[in-house]
């Protein structure tokens, strides 16, 4: 704790002290004012600035202090200067006495409680940062919060010292317009019960829902504003539109038939999206063959001398799309059809806030209307600008898959979750891979010991992984594709067949009538904390709106946009991204929810780390995938969970279990006594929260209870 502290600390402890010890608050009472007021009021009547003065600076320092007496010292405001002079001097003291308290209490503590509970603060941390002053406000019309209590707290937000000033000195004018001309009648006031009646305080209760019902007329006026010059029908043809037939809008679409909506889905490729016909499911049929080969070429660590395996690359991508054909049916639009989802194989552009221009894919036009609309257009690869790339022709993660002949030596550009799981998928299929990454480590949103062993285990599988290297220029020499990366300002050649690109995704946001709506998109479109665009009627969901690009995201984001869709303004629910997982399907997987080590320290959350190491796993020993580890963040000297990161095997099924505790706030104790049947890799888990146990035992009880048992053994 630095000087300043110190000294702002002792300065406060001695005026507490002096407050208390001297029993200063006598002269604040009701009683004593009273007896004294006809002096009181000669004095200022002889000396009418010192006693403004002296009122002011008293009133100032009673606020900032925090100490009883406020009310009291009001009522002599108006007795003493009448209502008048004395709502002048009192609205003045009382806003400034109370930024005192706030920034006190910002100075002393907020560092230390948003160290300790910054995350669980976020929500409110932003919630203030956007509304703070409606929420401010609304405590200040309504006395029957403290108002100390509200300054204090106000201090630990990042609410800016000039709004809370300013909404203070006019949230709290009408109750000090109450108490200052109460006290201009103090002689007759008997106890403070005489000004907080039931009645007043009902009456201030309903001027604290001002701010609120401000706040809905301003909504709405801001919505009409918004929809000025737009024709909005009379009658609609539909609950709800949705646009892209992906994870997100499926499930939107889904949740809108189930609640008997009238809804249109119009997709114009391939219903199930990316996930589908691209991604997960195509990717993991993949890397399910790919781990086969690589299980038969470690068979001599089981125990059987040879394995072999005869395979085409052709037939391995002919199995890649018989599971899409298996598990298309349950995107089909047959399935949605029967579910009461009207789909529409075609193109849809937004024409107003209400209406959708759909050409379908026989040519047919068509226009309809509805009371919502739900944009689902989810993300396609970037290709970023390299010369030559266009020339010699690359992959992507949508292109890949029409593959049929493997390549010989392939280019992997990008080290995210794509670019490694295709990387080790295909130097396990046979091709001699390069993966190039122009950052210092693998799957950077990792902590660094993740990354450390998934390129030991990239390099054991002889894949050459090239860390800060920056790809500068594609061209071919010779008849030979050749990739130019820079690598400490030195030019490194790299020869290819096949060139892969993965280095990351951008929203779909061209062609479906954004920018002639005025719908701000930059790499996602813009929306609140409900998914409402800038037309509240106009809502956005999956990867085209962010700020996570997983399919489990985009599903979850779908209940939201869905529920707010159909029964706003009635209810809505905020979009809530507190316990969101993740995986990457490499060998060994890593599995992530909540913070990890990383993320803590850029957020500035305190944490202790408890950490398990999966070698030491029963199961995972007899499996022959004794590697990896379970990493736990927890709040210090508790276990409630922060965070968790896991690497190994099944890591992506493991995860679910953390993914519940944090989920439903169950702590490491409770995991610790759950039953895991032995011998699983579940117990991983139980065995990261044993280690946490151990490190939290209560040693001086157990020296005593040692102490116990020594006594019993005589």
């Amino acid at each position: 704790m630095n000087t300043r502290r110190l000294l702002l600390i002792a300065a406060l402890g001695g005026l507490l002290l002096a407050y208390f010890g001297l029993d200063l608050g006598r002269f604040l009472s009701l009683d004593y004012f009273q007896s004294r007021q006809a002096a009181i009021e000669d004095w200022r009547a002889a000396q009418p600035v010192a006693a403004a003065l002296l009122y002011f600076v008293s009133y100032v320092a009673v606020t900032a202090l925090s100490v009883p007496g406020a009310t009291v010292m009001t009522l002599v405001g108006g007795a003493v200067f009448g209502l008048f002079w004395g709502l002048l001097l009192v609205s003045f003291a009382s806003s400034l006495g109370a930024t005192l308290a706030f920034l006190a209490s910002r100075f002393l503590l907020r560092d230390w409680v948003q160290r300790h509970f910054g995350d669980r603060l976020r929500v409110i941390n932003a919630g203030v940062g956007k509304d703070g002053g409606f929420y401010l406000f609304t405590l200040r019309l309504v006395p029957v919060f403290p108002f100390f209590v509200i300054n204090l707290l106000m201090g630990l937000t990042p609410m800016r010292t000039r709004t809370f000033y300013w909404v203070s000195q006019i949230g709290m004018l009408a109750g000090t317009v109450v108490y200052v001309n109460a006290g201009t009648q103090l002689a007759r006031i008997e106890s403070m019960s005489g000004i907080l009646s039931p009645a007043l305080l009902g009456s201030f209760v309903l001027l604290g829902l001002f701010p609120l019902i401000a706040r809905r007329i301003a909504e709405a006026v801001g919505a009409h504003k918004v929809y000025a010059g737009w024709k909005k029908p009379g009658r609609f043809e539909r609950n709800l539109i949705v646009i892209g037939g992906g994870s997100a809008g499926l499930v939107t679409a889904y949740i809108a038939a189930a609640v008997k909506a009238r809804v249109t889905l119009i997709e114009k490729h391939k219903l199930g999206g990316d996930c589908l016909n691209t991604g997960c499911v195509p990717s993991k049929a993949l890397i399910r063959s790919a781990r086969l080969l690589a299980h038969m070429q470690r068979a001599p660590e089981f125990g059987i001398r040879t394995a072999t395996a005869e395979f085409e690359f052709a037939e391995v991508m002919d199995r890649v799309h018989r599971v899409i054909r298996s598990v298309e049916p349950h995107d089909s639009a047959e399935r949605y059809s029967a579910l009461g989802v009207e789909v529409i194989a075609g193109t849809a552009k937004l024409v107003s806030p209400w209406e959708v221009d759909i050409v379908r894919d026989d040519g047919e036009r068509q226009r309809l209307s509805a009371r919502s609309i739900v944009i689902a257009t989810g993300a396609h690869p970037f290709v970023p600008p390299i010369p030559g790339i266009e020339e010699i022709g690359y992959l992507t993660s949508d292109t890949v898959w029409e593959l049929r002949e493997l390549p010989k030596r392939l280019v992997v550009l990008g080290g995210g979750p794509i670019g490694a799981e295709l990387t080790q998928a295909f130097a396990r299929l046979g091709a001699q891979v390069t993966l190039v990454e122009m950052a210092p480590r693998l799957l950077l949103r990792e902590d660094p010991e993740v990354s450390e062993q998934i390129v030991q285990r990239f390099r054991a599988e002889g894949i050459d992984v090239r860390l800060n290297h920056q790809a500068r220029q594609f061209l071919i020499d010779g008849g030979e594709k050749i990739l130019i990366a820079e690598n400490d300002g030195q030019d490194v050649r790299i020869a290819f067949d096949a060139v892969l690109v993965a280095v990351g995704r951008t929203a779909n946001l061209t062609g479906y009538g954004l920018e002639e709506l005025g719908i701000a998109a930059s790499r996602t479109i813009e929306t609140n904390e409900f998914l409402q665009t800038k037309y509240p009627n106009i809502y956005a969901a999956g990867d085209v709106a962010g700020p996570f690009q997983f399919t489990h995201t985009a599903a979850h984001q779908a209940w939201y946009a869905a529920v707010n869709a159909l029964f706003d303004p009635f209810r809505k629910f905020r979009a809530d991204y507190s316990v969101i997982p993740s995986a990457t399907f490499i060998d060994p997987e890593v599995a992530r929810v909540g913070l990890n080590e990383l993320e803590a320290k850029e957020r500035q959350v305190a944490y202790e780390i408890t950490h398990y190491g999966i070698d030491d796993l029963d199961r995972a020993i007899a499996d022959g995938e004794a590697h990896g580890f379970v990493k736990v963040l927890t709040v210090p000297g508790k276990d409630r969970i922060l965070g968790v990161t896991i690497v190994g095997e099944h890591a992506a099924d493991l995860i679910a279990e953390y993914v519940l505790a944090m989920r439903h706030g169950i702590g490491l104790n409770k995991i610790l006594g759950t039953i895991h049947i032995y011998p699983t890799l579940a117990e991983a888990n139980k065995y990261a929260a044993g280690n946490w146990k151990k490190a939290h035992a209560p040693q001086r009880l157990l020296a005593w209870v040692g102490r116990f048992h020594a006594w019993r053994r005589g």
